[in-house]
């Protein structure tokens, strides 16, 4: 399979991702500024989960310049990603309309560890099938951020049972640190282009 069918078909399922995210986003029934306050929370976790699904967008499209060839476990590999990808939008509603609450704060945090898992999956699954001294390989390195992001969110999850602004906090941070497109691959992509 051409890695283009696999680009076009992970930009599809993330499109529809995000579409029925901001479907969640409701009116207020009120026409007064103060009416916001009440949506802010359904807002902010929207924003929030916005630049989460981005950056997985982001960071895919630039690890299929590095793949050479599509096979079977890649293509597993890429619909496990794309599954947990599918539940953020649940999460996202569920933390937007109770967002001091514990449970919904700690499933947000899962619905954010999962793809983070999953990620770590495909670049395993694209290593394996691709050679330890391919490109991606030799871009990833120690992959600090990526081996710390899974601890962040499970302490995320610990602690919506003792704060959930802790939670929050973690999640947003989490989500900066990965803001800017990974630039190891941005070096990678450099060097294979020269």
């Amino acid at each position: 399979m051409e890695k283009d069918r696999l680009a076009a078909f992970s930009d599809g399922v993330i499109a529809v991702i995000i579409t029925i995210m901001v479907l969640e986003l409701k009116a207020p029934n009120d026409v007064s500024l103060g009416a916001l306050k009440g949506a802010a929370p359904t807002f902010l976790s929207y924003v929030l989960s916005f630049v989460y699904v981005a950056i997985y967008w982001n960071n895919h499209h630039h690890f299929l310049y590095l793949v050479r060839s599509v096979d079977g476990a890649l293509l597993w590999a890429n619909m496990h990603l794309l599954f947990w990808l599918s539940l953020v939008p649940f999460a996202t509603s569920w933390l937007g309309a109770h967002p001091s609450a514990p449970v919904p704060t700690a499933v947000y945090g899962a619905a954010l560890l999962l793809p983070a898992l999953a990620w770590y999956l495909l670049q395993k699954v694209i290593i394996w099938t691709q050679g330890k001294d391919a490109a991606l390989a030799r871009a990833l390195g120690r992959d600090l951020k990526g081996k710390l992001s899974p601890l962040l969110y499970i302490a995320g999850i610990a602690l919506a049972f003792v704060d959930t602004r802790l939670s929050d906090a973690i999640y947003v941070a989490v989500a900066l640190m990965w803001l800017r497109p990974d630039t190891r691959i941005e070096l990678a992509l450099r060097r294979s282009r020269e």
